[in-house]
């Protein structure tokens, strides 16, 4: 009996000790969980800290309000590998930003992936009809990014990812309560936003401009005889006819008492009545038509191929973009001056006036353009020749005799109204100097101080007998060495 006591005993004995560790070893599987998604730490240890967010992004992303939903509607087929590239590139980079964003509790991030094709009635919930775009959602504000501002190109082909940079840029604008808006001056037979002809009509750089979340609305100063409060931005488009004393006063009040941005497109051979707004601001608008014969296109069209160094173009500047324009007039000239410096002198020590984009060396502005049957040629002490500046900006970065620093007003002026049609806007150099020069008329241009992360590239080339011979060592060498050593071990067991 006490044999069998002994027996059952240890059966007994034996079976609360292996249930006891499969209770232990669940226990820890599920501590070691636990500890691993609250308290984990992560290492970045690739080259250039890939892979890592930068302080910067963190700090963004510890002060959000409001929770943050992105959408990826990317639809990879396999077919194209930089597509397939892209989609792991945004969505490693995604993760980052969930993970980071999972300690504010204020503000959690969560990524949807959504075909737009195969989950229509999702989509239509979401608004989504562009394939290939990222679309953050906060509240009812949205920002949709397509796959170009992710990467940067040279020569064509991607160069650096710029991922991070342009992810941060906009959840910090969709994150903001206010939309900024931007009226349209009407009232002189400008280009309209709603307009889908191709050459006078603004339509695809209106849809640009919602994409990233601006609210837009028109103004006709000769009905309106006050510009809104809610103004972050007045653009005026190619107007036809001349302002009004009345109408200049308005403007120009605007831009010193409520330190105003406007950005100003003007057609050659159109009265403006705008030269005392100029003047005020640094900036000359020559009354000529733009001739630089080493830069045109097959089909007659100019090409800006030369940028001041200032970070409004410098992503033209890394892509080697080039904004193609038809008929230009010169917006300050100054003969011999470099086109990275300062055209004309400060009238106080707040204004700063510098060209953006000129022509080359060798063009002229053409006074005599109006004159029928004359053929162009360049005419001394009647014509301008040299770096001619078609983009200017100028900005005051203080009241004049005032040491502190506040915010100024903002003026761009632009020698063509071409620029923004809908038949040039699909231009990558044309759509990425007029948003460059909204970002800033709008405050939107604070540097974020996010490095791009390059894109390695590696390429192994092997002759034919060379990759015969790896070939053999792949399938044959090294299955065949471990099958002998797998037999000699059995051997020396068996021995």
């Amino acid at each position: 009996m006490e044999h069998t006591d002994s027996f059952r005993t240890a059966r007994i004995v034996r079976l609360v000790n292996l249930f006891l560790q499969a209770v232990l070893f669940v226990t820890l599987f599920a501590g070691l969980n636990y500890v691993a998604l609250n308290h984990g730490w992560r290492f970045d240890l690739s080259q250039q800290r890939r892979f890592a967010l930068s302080a910067e992004t963190k700090a963004y992303l510890a002060s959000l309000a409001e929770p943050v939903r992105i959408v990826v509607t990317i639809v990879d087929d396999g077919t194209n590998p930089e597509l397939t590239q892209a989609q792991r590139d945004i969505t490693a980079l995604l993760r980052e930003y969930v993970y980071e964003a999972s300690r504010n509790p204020r503000a959690p991030i969560t990524v949807e992936h959504v075909d737009i094709y195969q989950q229509r009635q999702r989509a239509e919930t979401l608004g989504l009809e562009q394939i290939n775009t990222v679309v953050l959602l906060c509240g009812p504000r949205r920002h949709a990014m397509t796959l170009s501002e992710f990467y940067r190109l040279r020569r064509g082909q991607r160069d650096e990812f710029l991922g991070e940079a342009a992810l941060t840029a906009g959840l910090l604008t969709v994150s903001k309560p206010n939309k900024e808006k931007i009226y349209f001056l009407t009232g002189h037979s400008e280009m309209l936003a709603d307009d889908t002809s191709p050459t006078r009509g603004l339509s695809q750089f209106r849809d640009e401009l919602r994409l990233r979340n601006f609210d837009l609305g028109r103004l006709d100063l000769s009905i309106d005889p006050k510009i809104p409060d809610d103004a972050s931005l007045l653009l005026i488009p190619a107007p036809q006819g001349r302002f009004s004393r009345y109408e200049e006063d308005l403007l120009r009040t605007y831009m010193q008492t409520r330190a105003g941005r406007v950005i100003i497109l003007l057609e050659p051979g159109r009265p403006h009545g705008l030269e005392n707004l100029f003047f005020d601001w640094g900036i000359m608008v020559y009354d000529n038509l733009v001739f630089d014969l080493e830069n045109l296109t097959a089909t007659g069209d100019l090409v800006l191929r030369h940028y001041a160094d200032d970070p409004l173009t410098l992503t033209l500047r890394q892509a080697d973009d080039k904004p193609i324009v038809g008929a230009c007039r010169v917006i300050n000239e100054e003969p011999g001056r470099a086109v990275n410096e300062e055209p004309g002198r400060a009238f106080d020590d707040g204004l700063r006036v510098k060209t953006l984009l000129a022509t080359g060396k060798n063009a002229w502005g053409e006074t005599n353009y109006r004159a029928a049957g004359v053929t162009p040629a360049y005419n001394p002490g009647q014509d301008l020749r040299g770096h001619l500046g078609i983009v200017t900006i100028s900005e005051r970065l203080k009241p004049a005799n005032l040491p502190l620093s506040v915010r100024g007003g903002r003026l761009a002026v632009i020698g063509t109204g071409d620029l923004v049609s809908n038949i040039r806007i699909n231009t990558t150099a044309n759509l990425r100097l007029m948003l460059n020069l909204v970002n800033w008329a709008v405050d939107r241009d604070t540097e974020v101080n996010i490095p791009s992360r390059p894109i390695p590239r590696f390429q192994l080339s092997l002759t034919q007998e060379e990759i015969s011979r790896l070939r053999l060592g792949l399938f044959l060498i090294v299955p065949g060495l471990t099958a002998v050593l797998g037999l000699f071990v059995y051997w020396t067991r068996r021995s």
